[in-house]
């Protein structure tokens, strides 16, 4: 059974620790795929060097995360250009609008996403989104941008079952972690209406472990609590579940 994780930040601080037993537990766990989202070009330099450790299992994004678009913003979306011109990598992410810390940079974060989906476009990449309470503002980027060359992973979904399609309707799979396995997380009471060839597995690791471990640090190897909840929400057996988002995985990646 193979297991991906298309969302977890294995380079993050969480991990400097442990980082060798914690990659080691995840491959335990049959987790061989791990997709790496970037946040800002301070962790450009931690990142190629997680991917050069793992070689055969880590595959790096490129992008700025919405919380870090700031003043320089600019020299930032400079940074993903300039890498996403020398090196492969497997999506632009994570991109998006997130408005729950600080709704300061709004039009800023607007505008840094749809740069990022255009750089996206024309080196034939997924995106993969982060949105958190701004399904309006990112779907109002989205319907600028759509179209064939549009396409990727809406990361830890966590919205209803209307915006579930109208997110599916621009060409993205549904992240789906640990929420869907907390008691408020409201998902898994609609999950069972979308079709599993919508849907991708993620950790969002260090952040937002699964239960029974919410409020700890998250691993990768925790995605197994994910699989084991879609399992019971779909009635379909685990390697299964595992066996279908990998390959809605490698449909998005080209891997």
């Amino acid at each position: 059974m193979i297991i991906t994780d298309t969302h977890t930040h294995l380079y993050s601080e969480a991990f400097d620790e442990d980082r060798s037993e914690m990659m080691q537990r995840a491959l335990n766990a049959g987790v061989e795929r791990f997709f790496i989202p970037a946040i800002d070009s301070t962790y450009t330099q931690s990142m190629l060097d997680l991917e050069s450790n793992y070689p055969d299992n880590v595959f790096l994004m490129m992008g700025l995360h919405p919380t870090h678009v700031k003043e320089n913003y600019k020299d930032e979306l400079a940074h993903v250009e300039e890498w996403l011109a020398k090196k492969k990598f497997y999506a632009v992410g994570e991109i998006g609008v997130d408005l729950y810390w600080d709704k300061t940079f709004l039009k800023e974060q607007q505008e840094a996403f749809a740069q990022q989906i255009q750089l996206a476009k024309k080196h034939r990449l997924p995106i993969v989104i982060h949105c958190r309470d701004a399904f309006d503002e990112v779907f109002e980027v989205l319907e600028q941008e759509k179209g064939d060359d549009l396409f990727g992973i809406f990361h830890c979904f966590t919205g209803t079952l209307e915006q579930a399609h109208q997110a599916m309707s621009y060409n993205m799979k549904l992240g789906i972690g640990g929420v869907a396995t907390f008691k408020n997380g409201k998902i898994d009471k609609f999950l069972n209406q979308i079709d599993l060839e919508h849907i991708v597995l993620e950790t969002d690791a260090p952040y937002l472990a699964p239960a029974p471990y919410r409020g700890k640090r998250n691993e990768s190897s925790y995605i197994v609590k994910v699989l084991e909840k879609l399992s019971s929400i779909y009635s379909i057996p685990e390697e299964k579940i595992a066996a279908i988002t990998t390959e809605n995985s490698k449909k998005i990646f080209g891997i």
